[in-house]
């Protein structure tokens, strides 16, 4: 073994898929990228994630406590990342980088049509919020594209790397 910086360990421990957090406020969509998020329940299905105080769409989230998350799929992974590289302060993120807004089901912010699919959520505990950034929302509606056949996902490896999802590996549960 190396000894490894400790702000590489990020880099290894990355939860999951980058994804697009969606949110409106006063009638204007905005659009985030976001790769710090993880699942914390299965039923009803809780989703913790990180919003910087920093970024524009915390400020909506934390008024209106609902959003989107949208999974991309590895073909918008262009569009994906310059969302991640402007600011919803300074322009139209949607109109900029092209990717279509649709209305949700039962949430404000609007699902992202280019996106496999897209989940409705709400806030539901905000209590690590002032000390971590950190939401918890209750995913309150899903939908997926059907047209979009076996998509996959980038994650994240810090510094502009990402990997992209891969090969299905299939061992047998004992789990109901």
């Amino acid at each position: 073994m190396k000894k490894l910086s400790l702000d590489k360990v990020y880099q290894l421990i990355e939860p999951g898929p980058v994804v697009l957090l969606t949110t409106t406020e006063n009638d204007r969509p905005n659009v985030m990228t976001m790769s710090w998020h993880m699942m914390v329940e299965f039923t009803p299905p809780l989703i913790a994630c990180i919003v910087s105080q920093g970024d524009f769409s915390f400020r909506a989230l934390e008024k209106t406590r609902e959003c989107v998350i949208a999974l991309p799929a590895v073909e918008i992974a262009e569009k994906v990342v310059a969302i991640g590289n402007c600011s919803g302060r300074d322009e139209d993120k949607f109109g900029r980088i092209g990717l279509t807004p649709l209305p949700a089901g039962t949430v404000s912010a609007p699902l992202v049509k280019e996106c496999f699919a897209n989940l409705e959520c709400r806030v539901v505990d905000t209590a690590l919020v002032e000390k971590f950034n950190l939401f918890v929302l209750e995913v309150v509606a899903a939908w997926f594209d059907p047209a979009q056949k076996n998509p996959r996902t980038i994650h994240h490896h810090g510094y502009g790397h990402f990997v992209v999802d891969g090969e299905e590996l299939r061992i047998a549960s004992r789990m109901p």
